[in-house]
């Protein structure tokens, strides 16, 4: 997924904070429903809120909101150092200060 489909979406949900469905979301944006639940789905800072009842679908849909980090909030002071993969998997080899 491209980043500025990430970050429109993002847009968006923080200019909602009640919420949006991927479906308002995708007419916000012009981005294809499909496209925009894959992005939903792989941003760690979204999440699903409660469910309502779809407007056409016989399905409830999702709404999506964004977390919002405070503006105070500390960076990490440690990193993840990772070893070479094996076997497909990156292994970790720990935390370095």
């Amino acid at each position: 997924m491209r980043k500025s489909t990430h970050v429109e979406i993002r847009y968006w949900l923080r200019k909602h904070p009640d919420g949006l469905t991927s479906v308002e979301i995708s007419d916000l944006t012009f981005f294809k429903r499909e496209s925009v639940f894959r992005a939903l789905s792989s941003m760690p800072d979204t999440y699903i809120d409660r469910w309502k009842p779809a407007r056409q679908r016989k399905r409830e849909e999702a709404v999506w909101c964004a977390v919002v980090p405070p503006e105070n909030c500390p960076k990490p002071t440690r990193k993840i150092v990772k070893r070479k993969e094996m076997n497909g998997h990156t292994e970790l080899r720990g935390l370095v200060q």
